[in-house]
């Protein structure tokens, strides 16, 4: 069965980095859509990134120029490079799959993880 399982995230200063990833089993990211989104205490989850099957890449205004969303098909394996992070990133971060792209609405979004901490301070 389809399986996603994120880790990587943790506490970290304002200007630092984190790369989070994301396992993927039961089925190959190369053929799927694979998104990024981030839920804060008290706000909806919202979209970060997303890769298209063929290594196209979308990202929120808010991210666009400090994060990097890549995918090794080898691995079978989503990875999120956050740089310059700034408090307000502060989230749990989850990673989604879907087989085509529907953008960065989470609603559209039908396999998930569990979710990583990411703490910005």
């Amino acid at each position: 069965h389809v399986q996603l399982v994120e880790s990587g995230g943790g506490s970290v200063q304002a200007g630092g980095s984190l790369r989070l990833s994301c396992a993927a089993s039961g089925f190959t990211v190369s053929t799927y859509c694979m998104g990024w989104f981030r839920q804060a205490p008290g706000k909806e989850r919202e979209g970060v990134a997303y890769i298209e099957s063929g290594g196209s890449t979308l990202y929120a205004d808010s991210v666009r120029g400090r994060f990097t969303i890549s995918k090794d098909n080898a691995k079978n394996t989503l990875y999120l490079q956050m740089n310059s992070l700034k408090p307000e990133d502060t989230a749990m971060y989850y990673c989604a799959a879907r087989v085509i792209c529907p953008g960065l609405r989470p609603e559209f979004y039908n396999a998930w993880g569990q979710g990583t901490q990411v703490t910005v301070s």
